[in-house]
């Protein structure tokens, strides 16, 4: 998946913990859907989107800090027109690109961000019922539809060798019972499974990323059913299953939601790796500390400066405070790096998936009617537990 170049970078940012492993770029806060679970289209629509020459001189500063992934998200970075050619300002600099897309792409803007280098690819599915996922994803007619006939078209314009496919599934109690299914959808596709657990704030203490839909919390009522989930996820990932989470994290999806210390910041005094190992860059290309928070004066990472900012360390005195503050998060990316850099069980098991290749079958290619009779039939063979739907929604 790594290029030689590409995998001594993060052989080196893992040893002296000095650079970014990571780097989330919301390129736009556009997107043609409104899912319940986001707030990123509000919370970065105040700022306008970098230029593909800003962009360039963003790719030449990450790759003088020694950045090794860039993760180029939103809204939706298939909004924008430029996106081949920002894929390809990173790729020329050496530094891997994974985009994160709902998968209402066309097929030529798939074909364009390919060929531009985009080998790395991240489809949101939450769930295998349609009506289900439409709803969760702002009661958008056909988007599930439309999701899987692209995860069918990446499956023939990816390279088999040398490519990563992954499902993002974010996990409620509107989902819970769904998430095994989409592993094993997954797993029969030739693609892994990235879990995240839903993010709420409130009007009073808010936060860039999470939603405010209040009827997304998890009711402690069902905690004992979230436990039993995650162990039989967990279980699942024993027995050869598609599922790119660390035990640590999926164990502190459990404690995050029902409100406990969280593991994975223990190695490094309760707080995250921001801006160390990590951290995001809003549409107009400041630098902050992750998807939720801003720093109080702007830093821009196309900055001629920028290199020297960071390296001086007058970034992280910005970032730090706020990071100590945070009470945590459990966004997927974040965590993980945290826990692959210190955690020697994490380590390995990344290595094994990310750097040195998968033994998981891909049988590709894959037509739309292929895609979605493996759905029908995994729905089939293990039906889902449904909760009772009220007038206007999922329960």
């Amino acid at each position: 998946m790594f290029s030689i170049i590409e995998t001594a970078k993060i052989a080196k940012a893992m040893l002296l913990k000095d650079r970014p492993l990571y780097v989330q770029f919301y390129i736009t806060a556009r997107c043609n859907l409104a899912c319940q679970q986001c707030n990123i289209i509000y919370a970065n629509s105040d700022v306008r989107e970098a230029t593909i020459d800003e962009i360039k001189r963003i790719a030449d500063n990450l790759a003088a800090i020694g950045t090794c992934v860039v993760l180029l998200t939103g809204g939706e970075p298939f909004a924008r027109a430029d996106l081949p050619e920002i894929i390809r300002a990173f790729t020329e600099r050496n530094i891997h690109v994974r985009m994160q897309t709902n998968g209402l792409a066309s097929e030529e803007a798939l074909h364009a961000a390919v060929e531009a280098g985009g080998h790395d690819i991240s489809i949101s599915l939450d769930t295998l019922v349609s009506s289900k996922q439409d709803y969760l994803n702002g009661e958008v007619k056909n988007s599930w539809h439309k999701a899987l006939k692209t995860m069918a078209t990446v499956t023939r314009i990816l390279p088999k060798n040398g490519s990563f496919a992954a499902l993002g599934c974010v996990l409620s109690h509107r989902n819970l019972y769904d998430v095994a299914n989409v592993l094993r959808f997954a797993r029969k596709i030739g693609w892994h499974v990235s879990l995240v657990p839903a993010h709420i704030a409130t009007p009073h203490d808010p936060r860039g990323f999470r939603s405010y839909d209040q009827s997304l919390v998890f009711p402690p009522e069902k905690y004992p059913a979230l436990e039993r989930e995650i162990e039989h996820l967990k279980q699942m990932k024993s027995e050869g299953f598609p599922l790119y989470d660390s035990t640590i994290y999926l164990d502190d999806i459990v404690n995050f939601i029902e409100g406990k210390p969280l593991k994975w910041r223990s190695k490094n005094d309760g707080v995250c790796d921001s801006p160390t190992l990590y951290f995001a860059i809003i549409p107009n290309g400041d630098i902050s500390v992750c998807c939720d928070w801003r720093l109080p004066k702007r830093i821009s990472t196309f900055s001629k400066d920028f290199p020297q900012h960071y390296k001086s360390r007058l970034v992280h005195q910005q970032v730090l405070p706020i990071a100590k503050a945070c009470d945590g998060c459990l966004y997927g990316s974040y965590p993980e790096i945290s826990t692959t850099a210190r955690f020697y069980s994490a380590m390995l098991d990344h290595a094994k998936i990310l750097l040195a290749g998968t033994r998981l079958p891909k049988p590709w290619p894959l037509t739309p009617e292929d895609i979605m009779n493996i759905a029908d039939a995994v729905v089939r063979d293990h039906p889902v537990q449904e909760e009772v739907q009220p007038a206007g929604g999922l329960a």
